[in-house]
């Protein structure tokens, strides 16, 4: 299927199944307010942690949230580690930085958690993060130490858990109808989303609702996994199920609702992130913009994209990934209410509206509660600095 499709072709190739792919009503009135933290912070230095703990207290602390509880952290350690962009470390591009990972874990213990894990499934493996994080000359103590109780789980496949745990997608989802994921996103009463301020090739953008995805098991939804089961250890990438549907998850999992939907990522990826957070809900969405990069993640940028590592500055916080992620885009100079068509969603629908059609959250800047630094005064455009790079190399 050509990756974009006119209207006439959409609905003549889709028919019934891209009706059957948005929710029998919007649940968009039913949606939450939240209240997000915005915060300059030009570097992972001592400046971090104080700054963290203010926009903590400004989405009315952490003790009540966390006290007394087990808090999952989903971190962002995405694709291939070695294809950095140029000579810039992943953790100032692509990944989570380790030191907003190690302050995150020191507030969430000083602010009560009686534990704290660590998950991520980094692509294509069974290595613990640990030694994901050493191959990657951090220093992966520094984050177990920042708290009592810490521990790390590679997620990408049954890991330390004895079966999988099952999540339904309240109202029947849109192409799935629930998703197997490992034990540690059940066996938390907290889920905190900590990601980093990207664009992404397929979705436009990748924030805290993205982030999500990648809790999603290789052992069920691997190009290597396996037919009828998960397989035992993890292989590939996700692509080949979630982005293109060319081939099936595990049969043991629950199966895509409807096989004549269209294997475009740009449909597909932001329907399923945002079915991903239906089901398994953020409490607490933590986006790293202090530096990160434009144009997509890892590799996959174009020569019309060009990527290029940034500094802007910027933290985000909030009690709503839906509400966080529109912040997020706002400062990035996107428009929060944009949909297919307008940037950033050149060739995908957006997955905060879908997510607002959820009930998850609302995009709209004017109903939630923005505290912190005013968005005008840390916006950093995006598009204006690819399109610099593109203009230089014109000449």
């Amino acid at each position: 299927m050509k990756p974009n499709l006119t209207r006439r072709e959409w609905l003549a190739g889709a028919g019934a199944g891209v009706l059957l792919a948005r929710p029998a009503r919007s649940l968009a009135s039913t949606a939450p307010t939240a209240r997000v933290s915005v915060a300059k912070c030009k570097t992972y230095g001592p400046e971090l942690l104080p700054t963290m703990e203010k926009m903590f207290d400004q989405l009315g602390g952490l003790g009540t949230l966390v006290k007394g509880k087990t808090v999952a952290v989903k971190v962002n350690l995405i694709g291939v580690r070695w294809q950095r962009l140029g000579t810039a470390r992943m953790e100032d591009t692509f990944w989570s930085n380790p030191r907003v990972i190690g302050a995150a874990v020191h507030l969430l213990g000083k602010a009560g958690a009686r534990r704290i894990r660590v998950l991520e499934g980094p692509w294509s493996t069974a290595e613990t993060l640990a030694e994901v994080m050493l191959s990657m000359n951090w220093q992966p103590q520094d984050i177990l130490s920042a708290a009592s109780n810490v521990e790390f789980e590679n997620t990408n496949y049954l890991g330390l858990g004895k079966k999988y745990s099952r999540f339904m997608v309240p109202g029947g989802g849109l192409i799935y109808p629930g998703y197997d994921l490992n034990h540690s996103y059940e066996d938390c009463d907290v889920f905190v989303s900590l990601a980093k301020l990207k664009e992404h090739a397929a979705t436009g953008v990748t924030l805290s609702m993205k982030n999500v995805y990648g809790a999603t098991p290789i052992t069920i939804y691997g190009e290597g996994a396996g037919v009828d089961e998960p397989s035992i250890r993890p292989h590939g990438g996700r692509g080949g199920v979630f982005h293109f549907a060319k081939r099936l998850p595990s049969k043991s999992a629950p199966q895509q609702k409807d096989l004549t939907l269209p294997k475009d990522a740009g449909f597909r990826i932001p329907r399923i992130v945002a079915e991903l957070c239906s089901a398994r809900p953020v409490h607490l969405a933590i986006i790293d913009g202090v530096k990160a990069a434009t144009g997509a993640e890892t590799n996959y940028g174009s020569p019309n994209r060009p990527q290029a590592a940034v500094n802007p500055g910027v933290l985000i916080a909030g009690t709503n990934c839906v509400a966080t992620d529109a912040v997020a885009m706002a400062v990035m100079g996107f428009d929060p209410m944009a949909d297919r068509g307008k940037a950033p969603f050149a060739n995908s629908d957006s997955m905060l509206r879908l997510g607002e059609d959820l009930g998850i959250g609302l995009r709209d800047l004017s109903r939630n509660e923005i505290a912190g630094a005013p968005i005008s005064e840390v916006v950093f455009d995006y598009t204006a600095v690819r399109e610099k790079i593109l203009a230089a190399r014109k000449g």
